[in-house]
């Protein structure tokens, strides 16, 4: 399946945030709920083992992962940005670009050898999804798979997370970006 349809929902906006980038907007395959749908069904075809929790990367995550966790039938762990969390939480700093940021979760919540799925909209270079995994890999989690919309496959990001030992599965590739 190319999944054509899709990515023709999805809009690309020249030289945002920066010149030289193609920002791939996902809002207006939000806005079709046909699509949406679709996206969400064969994201939920692409899982390998039924997770007993999905973990949604801040913030589109939440998005994919919320409705992926619903037609799974499973929880939703959300991984958020520095500081937005109430009460004991789990971090981890990682390397971007030009700086560092921070993934948090609740402590506590991820039972040892749980089997979560990690979903976000798009993967780049992975930065992101592998301090994800590398947090909830300390909490004691099985992170077999990481699920996303959209694989920016130039930039490398899903061939990190395979050479981490996780499945990487996407809808829509877009080369050149």
């Amino acid at each position: 399946m190319t999944n054509i349809d899709l990515a023709a929902l999805i809009r690309t906006i020249p030289d945002h945030p920066k010149p030289g980038i193609q920002f791939r907007d996902i809002t207006t395959l939000l806005l079709n709920g046909p699509g949406f749908a679709a996206a969400i069904e064969r994201m939920a075809d692409e899982v390998i083992t039924p997770p007993s929790l999905i973990a949604g990367i801040e913030a589109r995550g939440f998005v994919f992962g919320a409705a992926l966790a619903n037609r799974l039938g499973c929880g939703l762990l959300t991984l958020r940005k520095r500081n937005k969390l109430p009460g004991q939480v789990t971090g981890i700093n990682y390397a971007l670009e030009y700086g560092e940021d921070r993934l948090e979760m609740p402590s506590g919540l991820i039972s040892p050898g749980q089997t979560i799925l990690l979903v976000d909209d798009l993967i780049a270079t992975g930065g992101t999804a592998l301090a994800a995994v590398q947090l909830l890999k300390g909490a004691g989690a099985n992170v077999r798979q990481a699920a996303f919309l959209i694989d920016l496959p130039d930039l490398g990001g899903a061939d990190r997370l395979r050479a981490a030992g996780v499945e990487v599965s996407s809808l829509i590739a877009f080369k050149g970006d």
